[in-house]
């Protein structure tokens, strides 16, 4: 494997890693930011109102991108390892 092979390799990780995150994390930021706001307006100080509103996003937003997610990883890894004897060569 040539270095540039290897950058290339790593690249594309990275670039996946952040597209299959990037929605739950978008949901999390959008109800914690939603809250807060809440929070400031009400003067509502409570911990578990700041908590439990952004696990259940999360969770709900797995639900939903979860299968997308899951077709994107399958993918890359049925792409490297289809290209394992070009990589280990």
């Amino acid at each position: 494997m040539t270095p540039d092979s290897i950058m290339g390799l790593a690249q594309s990780s990275i670039y996946l890693t952040i597209l299959v995150l990037a929605p739950v994390l978008g949901v999390a930021l959008a109800v914690g930011l939603t809250i807060s706001i809440f929070q400031a307006i009400t003067q509502i100080q409570e911990q578990t109102l700041a908590f439990a509103p952004k696990i259940i996003a999360v969770f709900v937003s797995l639900l939903f991108f979860g299968p997308w997610m899951l077709t994107h990883l399958v993918d890359y890894t049925r792409n490297i390892l289809s290209n394992l004897t070009r990589y280990i060569g």
